[in-house]
């Protein structure tokens, strides 16, 4: 077993989540930051437990045929850029079988079933200078001098960089006018171990469809002095729309505080996914990658299957970007999100985009959709909340189970789940296809080059009666007693639907027309498989059936 400080050469033959290579030297494995598939390092081992260690990349003795060299100068001091290394290519295998990986071990899913229904990934084909976002932490270089630039991987240390590789190139002239603001103003940069000084980030957004361009300081103070000299500044830039400057005095590692103030322009710029509309202000979320978005939400939106009379609930909606997306095609979207502003932004976004059949609830999904289905059922004896289609896109951490439960209480026909941890995603994908839902199809989606990160969409359905065992029902040649005459199978299903909001099978429906003494043909041609199991009706839907066939005047 290797201890701290010894010196190893490792060939590395995998990748671990975030990036870092992994390795093995008799048996002991060994996390390698830096380092890509196929290649041969020479490491000294930082940190040793009983079965793996962490290691530090020394000397690369053979290349891999996988590695590039980076295009940023800084990408292995900088945080923000794991993979950036290896060939594009390998990144995308790398993130597709990371999800394959997940879903396999954690989701306990078979590997012929995930490799027969999981797609290509959707990788893009310009893989720098996407991100619409940047926050640039403000502070000093080595010399002394005024800076900005990314943290170091897992510090606060500034690493000096103004033309970020998967940044705006507008960005480093937008740096240069604060960063000689305020040299000539003699304003200070905040200093995290003191709790002193005035500047603490910018943050720069900017529309990829509208070119408009937004920048915001944020300050440990109440005013920003000669804040107008600055914005006349910034306001000579091509495409500027908003400046403004935002309040942060909290000894946090939290970039934004809460207030936002107006110092030229309007407080918001606009973008768009697909065709909606989205107005962004500073304390938006809205997601960094527009290109990859547009094809991550047509995915989902192509998952959900929409014909136009759906109603769909859009679970951690935000600022109501899948919501507003899936609501050109539904009958009515009901988003959930846990904050205020969000939720303001969301309504404000419909409004713009003419959109009336999207409605916003503020609050915790794990206690609004419990609340809304109690509260239903409290309104409407007899019935349950009903939804045809729920998305959902829950933060890393994944859904909390009560949301995953009153979410297969309200038996939705489709979920689709959008996910940006496909740790989390495989184990929430294991509770619901452990409570009636198949997964159907699953797509991986490059939200973020150069990084270890990947988004997955993956789509649900209930299982059906014919996903358990293989029936062919021909209701032609069903013997019709006089009493099935009154009602057929189809006007059976849909008195239920609608009066029950539940769907019924027709081997449902004529389990209970036995149980009830009514006579039934032999339809059922059962495959010659051993150990076929016939599924029973639940007893919900069989009082839903019972309550048909009395209304049909059958029983």
């Amino acid at each position: 077993m290797l201890k701290k400080n010894d010196m190893a050469v490792v060939t590395i033959s995998d990748m671990g989540v975030d990036g870092e290579g992994i390795g093995k030297v008799d048996g002991y494995t060994l996390f390698v930051k830096d380092a890509v598939i196929g290649d041969v390092v020479n490491v000294k081992v930082m940190k040793a437990k009983k079965q793996y260690g962490y290691a530090r990349l020394m000397e690369i003795v053979e290349a891999s045929p996988y590695r590039v060299k980076p295009v940023c100068p800084v990408a292995r001091q900088c945080g923000g850029c794991q993979i950036q290394s290896l060939a594009y290519e390998k990144q995308l295998e790398f993130k597709s079988n990371k999800v394959r990986g997940n879903l396999i071990r954690i989701g306990g899913f078979e590997e012929d079933q995930i490799d027969r229904i999981m797609e290509p990934i959707a990788g893009m084909k310009e893989p720098y200078h996407y991100r619409n976002k940047a926050q640039y932490p403000i502070g000093k270089d080595k010399e002394g001098n005024l800076t900005a630039g990314f943290y170091a991987g897992r510090t606060h240390q500034i690493i000096s960089n103004l033309d970020c590789a998967l940044g705006m190139p507008v960005n480093r002239q937008i740096l240069e006018k604060v960063l000689s603001y305020m040299e000539e103003n003699h304003i200070s940069a905040y200093d995290e171990t003191t709790g002193k000084g005035l500047v603490r980030h910018v943050l720069i957004r900017c529309g990829f469809t509208t070119d408009e361009i937004m920048v915001c300081i944020v300050i440990n103070g109440n005013n920003l002095p000669r804040g107008e000299k600055l914005a006349e500044s910034l306001a000579e830039i091509p495409g500027m729309k908003s400046i403004t400057y935002n309040i942060n005095q909290e000894n946090t590692n939290v970039i934004m505080g809460k207030e936002v103030r107006l110092l030229w322009g309007q407080e918001y710029i606009t973008d768009y996914i697909g065709n909606v509309k989205y107005q962004i202000s500073p304390l938006s979320f809205f997601q960094v990658n527009p290109v990859q978005t547009n094809v991550l939400y047509g995915q989902a939106l192509e998952y959900a299957g929409l014909t136009g009379n759906e109603t769909v609930w859009d679970v951690y909606c935000g600022i109501g970007t899948i919501s507003l997306f899936l609501a050109q095609k539904a009958g009515k979207v009901y988003g959930v999100e846990i904050v205020p502003q969000a939720i303001e932004d969301a309504k404000k976004n419909a409004q713009i985009n003419g959109i009336q059949n999207a409605e916003f609830f503020v609050g915790k999904a794990e206690d609004v959709l419990p609340d809304y289905y109690a509260q239903y059922a409290k309104e409407h004896p007899g019935e349950t909340a009903h939804a045809d289609v729920i998305v959902v896109d829950p933060p890393r951490k994944g859904c909390e189970e009560s949301v995953l439960e009153t979410m297969v209480n309200m038996g939705p026909e489709r979920i689709v789940y959008v996910s940006c941890d496909s740790a989390t995603l495989a184990r929430d994908l294991k509770y619901l296809c452990g409570k009636g839902y198949e997964l159907e199809k699953v797509r991986a989606v490059d939200m973020f080059p150069m990084t270890g990160h990947v988004e997955t969409v993956v789509l649900l359905s209930q299982q059906k009666p014919d996903d358990v065992i293989e029936v062919d029902l021909d209701l032609d040649e069903l013997d019709i007693t006089s009493a099935e005459s009154k009602a057929t199978y189809q006007e059976i299903k849909d008195y239920v639907l609608k009066e029950f909001g539940l769907k019924v099978s027709t081997l449902y429906i004529s389990q209970i027309k036995r149980k009830c003494g009514i006579e039934v043909g032999e339809h059922y041609n059962f495959s010659q498989k051993e150990n076929q199991r016939v599924p029973q009706c639940p007893k919900e839907k069989e009082d839903a059936i019972r309550a048909a066939l009395e209304h049909f005047a059958m029983i």
